[in-house]
C-alpha cells in the first residue's frame, strides 16, 4: 500500500513527520515503548501505516526521532530559561529541579520520557550534554570538587532519573526536587549550607515559546507560562 507520504513536497513532508512524532509521543505515553505499534501511531495521527513507513522504516526509527525531539525540546527550553544564571551550581540545581517538576506536572508523560531514554541512548546523550556543561562550569568556578567527571555524571543522571520516577509514581515527599538538588550539589563538593541555599533559589520562568514546544505536555506548558 502506498501511503500519503509518497511524493510529498519538502514542507509538507516535514509537517507530516512532525505530526507522526507527536502521535508517537501520545502512543508511547499511553502504551509504553514496548507496547506501542506502528498501526496505533498511524491511527492517532489519522494516517495510514503506509504513510508511517514512508517516513520511518521501523518502530525503532520512530523511537530515535522521538528521542531527538524530546531531548532538543526539553533541554533547549530549560537552557533558555536561565541564560542570566552564571553560577554552575545554580544551573545544575535548576536542571535537576526542572525534570523533577516535569514529573510532578505530567507523571504519565515523565514515565514515557524515562521509558524512551532507557530504550535509546540518543535522548540520554542529548540531556546529559547540558548537565556536563554545567558540571564543567562549576569545576572551573571552583564550586565543584570532583575526582572523576564520569562518576559525577553518573550521580547526576542517576539521582535525577530516580527522583523523576519516584515523583511520577506518587511516592515522593513535598519539595523532593529541592532535596535532590541539594544532595547532588553536596555530592559535587558544595558545602551543606550553601548547597541548600542554592537549591532553594526560585526557579526562573520558562520562555513563553520554545522550539518544538508541541513535545512538551499541555499541562506542563500551561504551568510553565504561569510560573516556573
Amino acid at each position: 500500500m502506498v501511503g500519503e507520504g509518497a511524493g510529498e513536497r519538502p514542507g509538507k513532508r516535514e509537517r507530516t513527520r512532525l505530526q507522526l512524532v507527536q502521535a508517537a509521543i501520545q502512543v508511547f505515553s499511553a502504551r509504553g515503548v514496548a507496547g506501542a505499534t506502528i498501526q496505533e501511531i498511524a491511527e492517532v495521527a489519522s494516517m495510514t501505516t503506509g504513510t508511517v513507513y514512508n517516513h520511518f522504516a521501523t518502530k525503532e526509527a520512530v523511537l530515535q526521532e522521538v528521542a531527538l525531539v524530546l531531548a532538543r525540546t526539553l533541554c533547549e527550553r530549560i537552557a533558555q530559561s536561565y541564560p542570566q544564571v552564571k553560577e554552575g551550581a545554580e544551573r545544575m540545581a535548576i536542571g535537576q529541579r526542572r525534570y523533577i517538576w516535569l514529573a510532578e506536572q505530567s507523571p504519565q508523560w515523565a514515565l514515557m520520557l524515562l521509558d524512551v531514554s532507557a530504550a535509546t541512548p540518543l535522548l540520554l546523550q542529548g540531556v546529559l550534554k547540558y548537565a556536563l556543561a554545567d558540571l564543567r562550569l562549576g569545576v572551573k568556578q571552583k564550586s565543584f570538587k570532583v575526582t572523576s567527571e564520569e562518576a559525577a555524571m553518573d550521580m547526576i543522571n542517576g539521582a535525577g532519573a530516580q527522583a523523576m520516577l519516584r515523583v511520577a509514581m506518587g511516592q515522593a515527599p513535598p519539595d523532593h526536587g529541592v532535596a535532590v538538588a541539594t544532595l547532588v550539589l553536596r555530592g559535587l563538593g558544595v558545602p551543606p549550607d550553601e548547597a541548600a541555599a542554592v537549591a532553594r533559589r526560585p526557579l526562573p520562568p520558562f520562555p513563553e515559546e520554545a522550539p518544538s514546544a508541541e513535545a512538551v505536555p499541555a499541562s506542563g506548558r500551561k504551568a510553565a507560562r504561569a510560573r516556573g
